[in-house]
């Protein structure tokens, strides 16, 4: 795809034939317009497809009564809040979650959560892509190019510009989003992800993220690269919007984190973060599959390295060994484990297990355990040197404690006895990295899995009574 080549509309028509392929249902905007024959909506002020939302409350949530669906209807389409953001997030919650919901039955009062998407079945769903669907709201009036409906909620926006307009660039969309924002916010407070693409370059990125957090997908299936033969936004559409990928990337790949001086910011994961994170998970269901039950604590294993006979893909199901993700610097660490936590505590296999993360000394106040708390869904307790909370209580299974690392025993030394905190002296590093050593060795530094194993469970053992 060059730049003379391809005008505008004809990048839209690619982009809407490759969703088509993914078997998203194709409509043009005006002629679902209000008024229309077959119109969608009553007014241009609606920004989700009420019939469509309804079909799928009531196909989705069977059990529940007439009343209960259209009052989940009433509180999805008023998830309104003084902030953008926090509406935008109070949806999110209720479309990963489902919406509360109470009705009466057997004359009891039920308490009970209406699902909006079928996350395990995508077929279930109500898949549509509208272009040029235009929102009026107050004296403004626009035209997005590209809609993405799931059960007529608008997740998706796609915004092009002319690849052979020399003043129109990828920042252009990007720019072109931004006014949207402030002239039709209706349609953000729905809005999971945001597209950009100049018919040469295309990035994804969250309503709330800046041009530096505006990334390529640079993957379809998650095995290999694209090659640069295929244009970018073909790759995106289809390494995104795949529908299992896509509920997935829903589901368990976004998050909402306040940052300094209390700004909330979504946040979404990168292809690499997503690919690592499933690969992970499905490694780690298959190293606990029909394994025996930790009853104790157990020593630590070797370091798994590529191309060792331990790291082979022949492993045993239930050997209990998963093995390791190696990040770069800047690479989104903390987020990623953050991820994988939340794919984690909701796997069905997994059984509500405890998490247990491990920082090092330099920056115990560090942003990875901010992000881990970012994952819905779960609890969370901290326990550390200068966290002023004593150890967990002692639960069954479940929650994520955070743990501190010191290379210094006198640091820990002054820390109240139950608080989760560990001090390796020498002789523990001969015993967990399998060699000798006489002066203390900054774990930052050398870090290795074995620690982070034989810690967890140490601390597990320590403050849960037994390990998981």
């Amino acid at each position: 795809m060059t730049g003379g080549t391809f005008t505008e509309s004809m990048v839209e028509q690619a982009a809407l034939t490759w969703m088509e392929s993914l078997g998203y249902s194709i409509l043009h905007g005006p002629d679902i317009a209000p008024g229309e024959v077959t119109a969608e909506r009553q007014v241009y002020q609606e920004t989700i497809l009420p019939r469509r939302l309804r079909d799928a409350l009531v196909r989705l949530n069977p059990a529940v009564p007439a009343e209960a669906i259209e009052d989940a209807f009433r509180r999805v389409s008023r998830a309104d809040s003084p902030s953008l953001v926090q509406s935008n997030r109070i949806f999110h919650r209720m479309l990963v979650d489902g919406v509360d919901i109470a009705y009466r039955s057997d004359g009891r009062v039920v308490h009970d959560k209406a699902r909006l998407v079928d996350f395990e079945t995508p077929d279930n769903n109500d898949w549509l892509v509208v272009n040029q669907f235009t929102v009026v709201e107050g004296q403004n009036n626009r035209r997005p190019d590209i809609v993405i409906f799931l059960n007529g909620l608008p997740v998706g926006v796609i915004e092009l510009k002319n690849p052979a307009d020399e003043n129109a660039t990828i920042w252009t969309a990007f720019s072109q989003l931004q006014t949207y924002k402030q002239q039709i916010p209706s349609l953000f407070t729905f809005n999971e992800v945001l597209v950009i693409s100049d018919g040469l370059e295309a990035r994804i990125g969250s309503f709330t993220a800046n041009r530096e957090w505006f990334l390529p997908w640079r993957t379809i299936e998650g095995e290999d690269l694209a090659p640069s033969s295929l244009p970018q936004l073909e790759v995106l559409i289809k390494g995104v919007f795949e529908r299992c990928r896509f509920l997935r990337f829903l589901r368990h790949f976004i998050v909402f984190e306040e940052e300094a001086g209390g700004v909330l910011v979504k946040k979404l994961a990168g292809y690499h973060q997503f690919h690592a994170v499933n690969v992970a998970v499905e490694k780690t269901v298959r190293a606990l599959e029909h394994g025996p039950k930790v009853t104790g604590v157990a020593e630590p294993h070797g370091i798994y390295r590529a191309g060792s006979p331990s790291s082979s893909p022949a492993r045993k199901p239930g050997d209990r060994r998963i093995g390791v993700v190696w990040h770069t610097q800047g690479s989104g660490k903390s987020l990623t484990m953050a991820f994988y936590a939340g794919c984690v505590v909701m796997h069905p296999a997994m059984e509500n297990p405890t998490l247990v993360v491990i920082i090092g000394p330099e920056r115990p106040r560090r942003p990875a355990f901010r992000d881990l708390l970012a994952v819905p869904r779960t609890s969370a307790a901290e326990a550390g040197p200068g966290s002023g909370s004593g150890a967990p209580a002692r639960t069954p299974s479940g929650g994520r404690w955070r743990g501190c690392l010191h290379h210094d025993p006198e640091v820990s030394a002054g820390a109240e006895g139950g608080q989760l905190s560990e001090a390796l002296r020498p002789a523990e590093h001969r015993r967990y990295r399998g060699r000798g050593a006489s002066e203390p060795v900054r774990l930052h530094r050398r870090f290795r899995p074995p620690h982070a194993r034989c810690i967890a469970e140490r601390l597990i053992h320590r403050f849960h009574g037994h390990a998981h």
